[in-house]
Order: structure tokens, then C-alpha cells, then sequence
């Protein structure tokens, strides 16, 4: 037994397909399956390549006899023969029309007709609602642009004139000072510590909301009341910071009262 396994080959089928499937009729339906698959994958392709060689028969055919001019046998051209016409001559009473035929326009796709409009159409619907809709946001921008210009303007117009009433303030309490006033004529006429400040806020918030308060009044108007003391108590105008020596040397030599006049 030993001798005959040795006399066999070790890359026979005896030792490679040790698993081969052995039941009857199984070989042949695995090739009758392949035969068909390769018959169906031949038959795709022939179809393929005949659709194919029809089409590009097709237009060859078509471009051959756009190129070609028509002769006699057409009976189109036989009739303009009679009535007088040439080859190449241009058509019309008064030769003033076309030489060459209206070009052919081969349409390929299965869209209806129509429908190349339509989405020609939509297509520039499309463009004009996109440049809408840039045109809207580009004017956004630039009013929330101008409207950020003209908070920044108020927010740096409101700075100066609090630097203002602050100047003012501390002038009319040296001023006040120099003439021996202990007591300013309005609390918020001196520049006092913010400690003292705040202590006469919460004094008129207990005194009731139909008192007449500092804080009814805006900055403007306290620079404009504060100003105008000064000018006539002290004959002295923060804007020029010069103390005048009378009212008609205040009225000569100062522009104004107020901060636009001294621009």
C-alpha cells in the first residue's frame, strides 16, 4: 500500500482536490451555468456595439448629404431651377435672401418639445433670484454698517461731552472756591467723589419720582446750565479757558457759548 501511494505523483488530483464535489450531474450544470453566463455577457455586448454602429451610421449618413449641395434629382430644387433659380445664387424677388440652408439642429435627448425653453427659463429665474438676493444682503451690510458709524458716533459724541461737564465741573468748583462759595448752587455743579454721589442718588430715590432730580436731566442740559453759570458768575468760558475781566470783554473777544462756536 506504502508502494503505491509513493509511486502516485504528490501534485496529482489525488492530493489536490481531496474535496471535490463528487455528486453526479454537478460538473455539468456548473458548466452548462457558465456557458450561459458567457452567452448572455456576448449578447449584451453585440446588442451594445450594434446600437452603437447605428447611430454613428446615422449621422454619418446625415452629415454626408448636409455637405453634399442637391442636384436635379430633388424635386424641391427642380422647381426653383424652373422658376429661374442658380446654384448659389441667394433666394428671394430681389436676391437679398439666404444662400445657405437654415442649419439642422438634431435634437438627441427624449425631452419634449419645449423643454430646453423651460429650463433655459428657470435657469435664469434662478440667476435673478441669486443676484436678488446679493443685491438684498450687500444693502443689509450697509446699513448695519452705516447704523454701527452712527452708534459709534453717538457713543463718542456722549464721551466728549461727559469730558466736558467734567471740565466744567471741576472749573466752577475752583472757581466757586477762589470766591469763598462753600456750597455749590446744584450738588452736581463740583466734581465730588464717586462715594458722594452715589450717597445723593439713593437721597432722591427717597425722596420720591415727581421731585425734581439731577438725574431728569441729560448730559447736554447740565453742560448747558453749567456753561451758562459760569459765563455769568465767573466771566469765564471752559472752551477758551480764560477767565474774561467784564461782560463786554466776555462778549468781544469769546466766539460763544457753546463748543460749535469755538470749531
Amino acid at each position: 500500500m506504502n508502494l503505491n501511494m509513493a509511486e502516485e505523483d504528490y501534485m496529482s488530483d489525488s492530493f489536490i482536490n481531496v474535496q471535490e464535489d463528487i455528486r453526479p450531474g454537478v460538473p455539468m450544470l456548473r458548466q452548462v451555468r457558465e456557458a450561459r453566463r458567457k452567452e448572455e455577457k456576448l449578447q449584451e455586448a453585440n446588442l451594445k456595439n450594434r446600437q452603437k454602429s447605428l447611430k454613428e451610421e446615422e449621422r454619418e449618413r446625415r452629415d454626408i448629404g448636409l455637405k453634399n449641395a442637391l442636384g436635379c434629382e430633388n424635386k424641391g430644387f427642380a422647381l426653383l431651377q424652373k422658376m429661374g433659380y442658380k446654384s448659389g445664387q441667394a433666394l428671394g424677388k430681389s436676391g437679398d435672401g439666404i444662400v445657405e440652408p437654415i442649419p439642422l439642429n438634431v435634437k438627441t435627448g427624449k425631452s419634449g418639445i419645449g423643454h430646453e425653453s423651460l429650463l433655459k427659463r428657470k435657469a435664469e429665474e434662478k440667476l435673478e433670484n441669486y443676484r436678488r438676493k446679493v443685491h438684498t444682503r450687500n444693502q443689509d451690510e450697509e446699513k448695519a454698517a452705516e447704523q454701527f458709524r452712527m452708534r459709534l458716533k453717538n457713543k463718542q459724541d456722549e464721551m466728549k461731552l461727559e469730558g466736558d461737564l467734567r471740565r466744567s465741573q471741576r472749573a466752577c468748583q475752583q472757581l466757586d472756591t477762589q470766591k469763598s462759595i462753600q456750597v455749590p448752587r446744584e450738588a452736581w455743579y463740583w466734581l465730588r467723589p464717586e462715594e458722594e454721589t452715589e450717597k445723593e442718588e439713593e437721597e432722591d430715590k427717597e425722596q420720591g419720582e415727581d421731585e425734581y432730580t439731577s438725574e431728569d436731566l441729560s448730559v447736554l442740559e447740565k453742560l448747558q446750565i453749567l456753561t451758562s453759570y459760569l459765563r455769568e458768575e465767573h466771566l469765564y468760558c471752559i472752551w477758551c479757558g480764560t477767565a474774561y475781566e467784564d461782560k463786554e470783554d466776555l462778549s468781544l473777544n469769546c466766539p460763544g457759548p457753546t463748543s460749535a462756536d469755538h470749531d
